[in-house]
């Protein structure tokens, strides 16, 4: 079908949701399902992006073709489908080499995208923060900058995006003056963009600073896209954290306050979902977000329950958390969506970790035993002092008691002497009665 050119007043519908072609090959994977599975998630991915998943096609490669990914034969079977279905992109489950993408454009004679750039579009439409606008365009060039050769003209006449209406999937961008073809103005661009990321995080810094300082544990709430993590921060917090059953609905995190069953109040911060081979273009660009995770007490590890890729979904968040310097936080995993989940599987992931918690965000069932089992993990971390406190100073007892879990209290010569777990903050602020740590 021709498309005709619109006039700057008009809205084309099939510009806003246009067809695509998904392409998965299962490299550098023996497992079909596995590779299939991949390929599914593509298809969520492309309607987050606001484009019709048209047909998906599955071809088993042992190593990528240079010029064209998928073999001259294959990409050229593709093409021939593609104008039967008159697709307007074709996506690609793998990332492709600035040469295979000019190649297969060419071939093609649409738009070709590969998973990177797919996210990286996703992400384009939901930044809402400063911060969050600035990491994503610092993705997007970083991304872009090595595929600037041969494709100058069209970077250079791309159009500034955000939203449905904001250019084609994986083609939002910060625009056209920040995608000109000189690659020394995009390097200006990302260096700038890099400055502006640091003034930002050092601008957080007095907060982190003054969280350390107090007595409260943190806890972040980290998980595969779509788990339910901000559904499940709000039924612990109240906090009306915007939630959305779509891919990518949170990327600025929020933190608030959570208060445990023993009075305590520690503070809970919700995250970006991860997804399989999320691009390190990310990864980097997040870095100063990502440290909320880097930095925290313990992770709520929040696993859909319901799916039927949990597992991967579990070793795919375990994969970012050790890419980026957390994998030593101590994590408890949460089994969320228990009221849709096929009972069988439930018992197969319980099975498999055996300290996982069921719970359902939606219905609050399980969420006692939650909270009961965060203030136990969170309890047995906190190190255990002995401290010495004049009777004078009876304040001081009553803010141990308060902030930490006192396990002995007895009368001694020269006031009260107390063993209790406190917090590493908490530690330090009562650093003057302290007289054994271990």
């Amino acid at each position: 079908m021709s498309r005709r050119r619109l006039t700057a007043t008009e809205v084309d519908l099939d510009v806003l949701r246009q067809r695509a072609l998904l392409v998965g090959t299962g490299i550098g994977t023996r497992d079909a399902e596995a590779a299939q599975a991949s390929l599914e998630e593509l298809a969520l991915l492309v309607d987050t992006a606001g484009a019709d998943p048209v047909e998906l096609v599955l071809q088993r490669r042992d190593s990528p073709d240079p010029a064209t990914y998928i073999g001259s034969g294959k990409a050229k079977e593709l093409q021939e489908l593609a104008t039967t279905l008159d697709v307007d992109l074709v996506v690609f489950d793998d990332e492709l080499t600035p040469a295979q993408q000019r190649n297969l454009e060419k071939l093609f004679s649409v738009d070709v995208v590969d998973r990177v750039a797919l996210i990286l579009d996703i992400f384009a439409q939901h930044a809402r923060s400063q911060e969050g606008m600035v990491q994503v365009e610092l993705a997007q060039l970083r991304y872009r900058l090595p595929r600037l050769r041969g494709r100058g003209k069209q970077l250079s006449q791309q159009g500034a995006g955000g939203g449905a209406r904001g250019g084609l999937v994986g083609n939002r961008g910060p625009g056209e003056t920040q995608l000109e073809v000189d690659r020394r103005r995009i390097q200006t661009r990302i260096s700038r963009l890099e400055r502006e990321l640091q003034t930002l995080a050092k601008n957080r810094d007095p907060q982190r600073k003054s969280r350390r300082r107090s007595a409260r544990s943190t806890v972040a709430l980290v998980g595969y896209t779509n788990a339910g993590k901000s559904t499940l921060l709000n039924r612990l917090t109240d906090a009306e954290v915007l939630v959305e059953d779509r891919l990518f609905s949170t990327l600025d995190p929020t933190t608030r306050q959570l208060r445990l069953p023993g009075g305590e109040t520690v503070l809970a911060s919700d995250t970006v979902g991860f997804v399989q081979r999320l691009p390190h273009q990310l990864v980097e660009s997040f870095q100063s977000t990502l440290e909320e995770v880097v930095e925290a007490d313990l992770l709520l590890h929040v696993v859909d329950a319901s799916s039927a890729d949990a597992e991967q979904q579990i070793d795919a968040v375990h994969k970012v958390l050790r890419d980026i310097g957390a994998g030593h936080v101590p994590e408890q995993l949460v089994l969320n969506k228990v009221d849709v989940a096929d009972a069988d599987d439930v018992k197969f992931l319980l099975a498999a970790h055996p300290r996982a918690i069921e719970v359902s965000a939606v219905t609050g069932d399980g969420v006692n035993v939650l909270l009961d089992t965060l203030a136990a993990r969170l309890r047995s971390l906190a190190p255990i002092v002995e401290l010495l406190v004049p009777y004078e100073r009876g304040d001081v007892v009553a803010a141990l008691h308060r902030e930490g879990e006192v396990l002995v209290e007895v009368h001694a010569e020269g006031g009260s002497r107390l063993r209790a777990r406190l917090p590493a903050p908490a530690v330090t602020r009562f650093g003057e009665f302290v007289v054994n740590q271990r």
